[in-house]
């Protein structure tokens, strides 16, 4: 499994509606995408959950990271280029991936957050707590799909997890769920990767 999410921060005074209108269009284009577990076309609204921005950030679990780099190169990710301009594409290797009690209804949300491991700890420690977590978050109510994974490069940690409902305010930033793609979840393999 490989994890990858993009962002692309709008003005703020701009029109979400386009951004609807576009998944609306175009999401179901990956739902059959091989090599893609799930696609989450994620929003902020500045003003919403929290958020300061206007905001489009998807959030992708790849069951085949040559799937990842086929979209990155491919027809899809021209019109993002082609609308946006070419944004910085995070990925991180998956360590952990679980569906939740809410795994069988549409999600509305989901949540990211970000974890530095620090310098000066054990980074083996560090991931075998964050692996605990996740492997309790996935039995919480409410839960969809919960996901961890690493980028060795910068020793970060991304949490991920999607939501039936509304996310906890305590979870990191909250994306409203526009569409879910979810062609291979079943090929993401399920509990620890790592």
């Amino acid at each position: 499994m490989h994890a990858m999410q993009y962002a692309i921060t709008l003005p703020a005074d701009y029109d979400m509606r386009i951004i609807r209108d576009r998944v609306r269009s175009k999401g179901h284009l990956l739902d059959d995408f091989e090599g893609l577990g799930l696609k989450a076309y994620g929003i902020r609204e500045r003003g919403t959950d929290g958020s300061a921005v206007n905001q489009y950030a998807p959030f992708y679990l790849w069951a085949d990271p040559r799937a990842m780099n086929r979209f990155l190169t491919g027809d899809g990710f021209r019109g993002v280029i082609r609308d946006f301009g070419r944004p910085p594409v995070q990925h991180w290797q998956g360590l952990f991936h679980r569906p939740g009690p809410a795994a069988g209804t549409l999600p509305r949300a989901f949540s990211r957050r970000t974890e530095t491991v620090p310098e000066s700890a054990d980074p083996a420690a560090v991931i075998a707590h964050a692996l605990a977590g996740h492997e309790a978050l996935a039995a919480t109510d409410g839960v969809h799909t919960t996901a961890l994974a690493l980028d060795p490069r910068h020793w970060e940690l991304v949490h991920f997890t999607l939501w039936a409902d509304a996310v906890p305010e305590s979870a990191g930033d909250r994306y409203q769920v526009l569409h879910l793609s979810a062609p291979g979840t079943g090929r993401l393999g399920t509990g620890r990767q790592w």
